[in-house]
């Protein structure tokens, strides 16, 4: 059973940074497509990125230069960095493979 938990959400001053972790189990993120989701209120989920077992990355538009996806193959965890944060990029961040995804972690960005 795939079972993905992500953790470091919390709140964020505008302009600052955020940094996500996603432990897995039930899988191998180093042999799969892993990416990051979110979904901020009202809305629905939105891509943020993913990260191929060649390490390879690839990130949407609306996050490009402010976001780093990466992974810790001795950890089996992925983890998201999204920089220049604003009040928009508040939302609840998930780990995702396929349809399988967490239960995310909040972000708050507010002064």
């Amino acid at each position: 059973e795939v079972q993905l938990v992500e953790s470091g959400g919390g709140l964020v001053q505008p302009g600052g940074s955020l940094r996500l972790s996603c432990a897995a189990s039930g899988l191998i993120v180093s042999r799969s497509y892993m990416n990051w989701r979110r979904q901020r209120p009202g809305k629905g989920l939105e891509w943020l990125g993913g990260i191929w077992p060649d390490g390879s990355t690839n990130y949407a538009d609306s996050v490009k230069g402010r976001i780093i996806i990466a992974r810790d193959n001795a950890k089996n965890t992925l983890s998201l960095q999204l920089n220049g944060l604003t009040t928009e990029d508040t939302a609840m961040y998930y780990c995702t493979k396929g349809d399988a995804r967490g239960q995310g972690t909040q972000v708050t960005v507010s002064s």
